[in-house]
C-alpha cells in the first residue's frame, strides 16, 4: 500500500496565493477595497460571484463602465471617489453622443436594484465594485507621484552637475583609464591593479571610497580596510551583521531559515557573542519577524546599523591612520603602455589553414625523388649565368677606368712636348719615358 502524499504549505506561500486570487478578482476585500492584496491580519474577504470571474471572459467595455459610474453617481447623489470622478468626466466627454442612453440604462438598473432585499443589494454592490476595481483600478501611482514632495529644478540640476564633476575622472567614456585600456593595448596591468582583493589599490580607487559610504562598501578592498578600522575600535560586529543580512537577502532560499537562526544567535539574542546595539522597538520588530523568516525580515535592523556606521564610523574612518596609511601606499600607475607602441610590436599572424598548406607543400618537396641530371644541368646553367654577369661587370669596370685616365694622359703628353723638361724638376723629359702621340 502506498502512503498518502501530504502537502505542506507555509504561511508565505498561502499569502502569495491569496494575493494572486485577490488580484485576479476571485475574492475581494470588504474594508479596503482598493488594495488588492491579502493582509496578515483579521481583515475580511469574500468570494466573488462566478458571474464576475475572469474565466467567463466577458468583454470589458467602456460603455458598461460608464453605466456603472452613472448608477453610482445617482445612488451617491454626485459624490464619487476621486479616480471615479475623473473616469466619469472623461467618459462623459468621450461618449457625449450616447450619454442619454447611458443615463437611461443606469436609472433602469438602479430602479431594479431597489426592488431587491437590502442584504442582496449590498452584496451585489460590493461584487460589482470589486469587479470594476480589478478591471479599472484607481490611478494610485499617478496620484502618489503628483503628491510626492519635490525639490526645485535648480537644486536638482546642481546636484547632478556636482555628481558629474565628482565622477568625471572615473568615467571610462569621459577619461581614459590608467595605465591603459586592456581591450586596446593588450596590456592586462589595469585588470591586475584593480582586482577585488589586491594588496595595494590605486589612488583613483581609494579616492572613490571618499565619495560616499555606499562606494566604500561596494568595493571588497575598501570593505576590508573599513573592517580593519572597526576592529581597532571594537565595533566590527556592525559590519559583520550588515554582511550577514546581505547574505540572507541575496542568498539561497533553501538555507534561509538556517541563516536567520544563525544571525539571531550571533547578533540579536541575549548574551550573544557579537551583540549589536539597536533600539528596543527595532529589536522587537526584528525578533517578531524571525518567527517566520523571509529575505527582508532584517531590513529594519540592517538599516539602523547601516545609518549608524554611515553617520559615525565612516567619518572617523576617513580621519584614521588606517585610511591615511592606505592613501600613502596607494599606487599611481603611469601611462606607459600606449596603443602606438604596442601596434608597432604586433605582427599579423598567418591563418592556420595557410600554415598547414605550407607545411604540406614542404613535406611534399622533401618526399619527392631527385633527378641528378636535372640538378647538374641546373647547376651548370647557373654557373654560365654567373660567368656572363662577371664578364660584363669586368668590362664595364675597365671601360670606366680608361675614360677616367685618358684626360690625364693627354695633358701630360702636351705638357712635356711644349716644355721639353719637367716643370717640377730640372731633369729632361727623356727620363720619364713619356712620348707624345
Amino acid at each position: 500500500t502506498r502512503k498518502p502524499i501530504s502537502f505542506q504549505v507555509d504561511t508565505q506561500e498561502a499569502r502569495s496565493f491569496g494575493s494572486m486570487l485577490v488580484a485576479l478578482g476571485y475574492i475581494y476585500p470588504l474594508q479596503d477595497h482598493k488594495r488588492l492584496v491579502i493582509k496578515p491580519d483579521a481583515s475580511l474577504y469574500r468570494f466573488q460571484t462566478p458571474y464576475f470571474w475572469p474565466t467567463q471572459q466577458w468583454p470589458v467595455e467602456d460603455t458598461d463602465y460608464a453605466i456603472y459610474l452613472a448608477k453610482r453617481n445617482i445612488r451617491k447623489k454626485g459624490i464619487l471617489e476621486l479616480h471615479e470622478q475623473e473616469h466619469y468626466n472623461r467618459l462623459h466627454k468621450w461618449m457625449n453622443h450616447k450619454w442619454d442612453f447611458i443615463v437611461m440604462q443606469a436609472k433602469e438598473q438602479y430602479r431594479a436594484a431597489k426592488e431587491r432585499k437590502k442584504p442582496d443589494r449590498v452584496v451585489f454592490d460590493c461584487q460589482e465594485r470589486a469587479y470594476w476595481v480589478v478591471h479599472r483600478p484607481p490611478m494610485i501611482f499617478t496620484q502618489q507621484s503628483i503628491m510626492r514632495p519635490r525639490v526645485k529644478s535648480s537644486v536638482s540640476i546642481g546636484a547632478l552637475v556636482k555628481y558629474c564633476a565628482t565622477y568625471n575622472s572615473h568615467d571610462p567614456f569621459l577619461s581614459k583609464c590608467l595605465p591603459s585600456n586592456p581591450w586596446l593595448t593588450d596590456d592586462v596591468t589595469y585588470w591586475t591593479l584593480n582586482m577585488p582583493y589586491v594588496e595595494m589599490p590605486t589612488k583613483m580607487r581609494v579616492e572613490r571610497w571618499t565619495f560616499s559610504f555606499a562606494e566604500l562598501l561596494s568595493d571588497p578592498r575598501g570593505r576590508n580596510d573599513f573592517r580593519l578600522f572597526l576592529k581597532k575600535e571594537f565595533s566590527g560586529e556592525n559590519l559583520a551583521f550588515w554582511e550577514s543580512c546581505e547574505d540572507l537577502k541575496w542568498g539561497e532560499a533553501a538555507t534561509m531559515s538556517e541563516k536567520a537562526e544563525h544571525i539571531y544567535k550571533t547578533f540579536l539574542a541575549r548574551g550573544a557573542p557579537r551583540w549589536i546595539n539597536i533600539d528596543g522597538k527595532t529589536m522587537e520588530i526584528t525578533v517578531k519577524g524571525l518567527k517566520h523568516p523571509h529575505r527582508y525580515v532584517l531590513d529594519a535592523a540592517q538599516t539602523h546599523i547601516y545609518m549608524l556606521m554611515k553617520k559615525d564610523s565612516y567619518g572617523r574612518y576617513q580621519k584614521s591612520p588606517v585610511f591615511k596609511e592606505t592613501v600613502k601606499k596607494a599606487i599611481c600607475p603611469e601611462e606607459d603602455a600606449q596603443l602606438e607602441q604596442n601596434a608597432k610590436k604586433r605582427r599579423p599572424s598567418l591563418s592556420p589553414i595557410i600554415l598547414r598548406q605550407m607545411e604540406q607543400e614542404q613535406r611534399a618537396k622533401m618526399a619527392a625523388t631527385v633527378d641528378i641530371t636535372q640538378v647538374m644541368s641546373k647547376l651548370s646553367k647557373q654557373r654560365k649565368e654567373a660567368g656572363i654577369i662577371l664578364n660584363r661587370r669586368c668590362s664595364l669596370f675597365l671601360n670606366a677606368n680608361v675614360y677616367i685616365l685618358m684626360p690625364f694622359y693627354f695633358y701630360l703628353n702636351v705638357f712635356y712636348n711644349d716644355n721639353g723638361s719637367n716643370a717640377l724638376s730640372d731633369e729632361p723629359a727623356e727620363n720619364y719615358n713619356l712620348t707624345a702621340g
